[in-house]
């Protein structure tokens, strides 16, 4: 009676278990399952036992059902297996990513009797372990730098003035549309610049009004109007050694920028509400998509003022200037919304491409990228179409004459172009082409192999 009740126990708790476990005999014959090796396989207790265990298709059984013997060989000469990463394919035909572990079972003469096998299902494992792979080669990606995506001659040149302008101290101003990534290339001139461990401010000069920006900017002290209870730091003192990016300076009032002037002259600020001089060691880095000197025209912006902060203007394309470069940024979204959305969509149709790269993108890359998170949202199928896109980008008459999207042959070869004048400029170093391209050294050395680029084609 109490054997009969311990064995009761032992049942209950084995069937608790979340994980399957299986016992077989020494011929590979399922003797006994619990309800977590029903729950992961998707068989009924009555549909395995009394069948060989090679019903589950284990990725790991198979090579050992190669050998001479049983199906358990492997696992009898061992004794055991620990920790063993496989697939075994459920009832419902789907593959399951489990972790096993199993062990011989033996009677007090020694003699083997059987075998234990416990499963585990790493499936959201699995998937996590690939989101982290894509994430790292996405960011890894040759056509990358820093943040920026782009393999056309337009943002090429981008690229080589963020490496020159982040080795100066002068200011920078970056010009382009609304959503073309203005404040990318002033973070990338921060971070690869000698201040790129020090602070990165960013300011919005159209979001505050001219008192709230003259505090943002400069800090107050208490006391200097109606609210301010405390003394506060402007985000120049906060960003000390390091930059500041001036968002949308085209909107900054005119009384502002006399002060701003005093700021890029004199390297000093003053809290509204004081008048005493704060030493400031700041980058100024500005950007806007207006134009200044229509600006200046009207009265509207400072001239001197303009001067000093158009030193090194940076003009980044519109999207439409730049169409090879659709498919990466294409690939590069589609990759991020699925990861983040999770929903098993596998790809965009050719058709798909083709409507993007007949569109104009008023809204720049921006825009891209919110059509494809519309496109995420719309898209109950394996593969984006045509119709998953927002209607204004299906319109015809919203389209611009454009060159026909460019094929992955022909983006080899702007990537071949590319890494040849790369090197040619360095001289065949490969750790200057690397600099200016923005990639790895590692990187550089595994395109000439691609390309069957030799070094001794660079040599004088």
């Amino acid at each position: 009676m109490q054997t009969n009740l311990l064995n009761d126990y032992w049942k209950a708790v084995v069937d608790t278990i979340q994980d399957g476990v299986m016992i077989v005999s020494p011929e590979g014959t399922i003797i006994s399952v619990n309800r977590g090796f029903e729950e992961i396989t998707g068989y009924r207790r009555d549909e395995v036992l009394g069948h060989s265990c090679a019903i589950l298709n284990c990725s790991a059984c198979e090579l050992a059902r190669r050998a001479e013997g049983c199906h358990w060989c492997v696992m009898f000469q061992k004794g055991n297996l620990k920790k063993q990463k496989c697939l075994l394919i459920r009832k419902d035909g789907r593959p399951v990513h489990i972790l096993k572990n199993a062990s011989v079972l033996k009677d007090e003469a020694g003699n083997i009797t059987g075998a234990v096998e416990t499963i585990t299902d790493v499936s959201d494992l699995v998937e996590k372990e690939t989101q982290i792979e894509t994430f790292r080669r996405e960011l890894d990606a040759e056509d990358r730098f820093h943040g920026l995506i782009g393999i056309s001659a337009p943002m090429q040149k981008v690229f080589e003035l963020i490496t020159n302008a982040a080795q100066a101290d002068a200011p920078v101003i970056v010009y382009g549309e609304s959503g073309t990534g203005k404040e990318l290339v002033a973070k990338a001139i921060h971070e690869t610049g000698p201040r790129g461990q020090k602070p990165y401010i960013k300011v919005n000069c159209a979001a505050l009004n001219e008192s709230l920006l003259e505090s943002e900017l400069f800090g107050h002290v208490k006391g200097a109007y109606t609210g301010a209870h405390r003394s506060r730091e402007g985000r120049f003192e906060a960003a000390g050694g390091g930059s500041i990016f001036l968002d949308e300076i085209g909107d900054l009032p005119l009384s502002t920028q006399v002060k701003l002037l005093r700021v890029l002259e004199e390297k000093v600020v003053e809290r509204v509400g004081d008048n005493q001089p704060i030493a400031v060691d700041v980058r100024i880095v500005s950007a806007t998509n207006r134009d200044l000197p229509a600006l200046i025209e009207k009265g509207a912006f400072r001239e001197d003022f303009f001067y000093r902060i158009n030193v090194i203007p940076i003009h980044v394309p519109a999207l439409r200037e730049r169409k090879e470069d659709i498919p990466l940024l294409a690939r590069s979204f589609f990759n991020r919304i699925k990861l983040k959305s999770g929903k098993p969509i596998e790809g965009i149709s050719n058709e798909g491409l083709e409507i993007l790269a007949e569109y104009g993108w008023p809204g720049n890359v921006r825009e891209l990228r919110s059509a494809f998170e519309f496109a995420f949202v719309s898209c109950q199928e394996a593969i984006i179409r045509p119709e998953h896109f927002p209607a204004h980008i299906l319109a015809r008459e919203s389209r611009r004459c454009a060159p026909a999207a460019v094929s992955p042959q022909s983006i080899e070869e702007i990537k071949k172009q590319r890494l040849y004048d790369a090197l040619r400029r360095a001289k065949g170093n490969q750790s200057e082409a690397a600099r200016v391209l923005g990639i790895s050294r590692t990187s550089i050395w595994q395109q000439m192999k691609r390309f069957g680029i030799q070094p001794r084609e660079f040599v004088n």
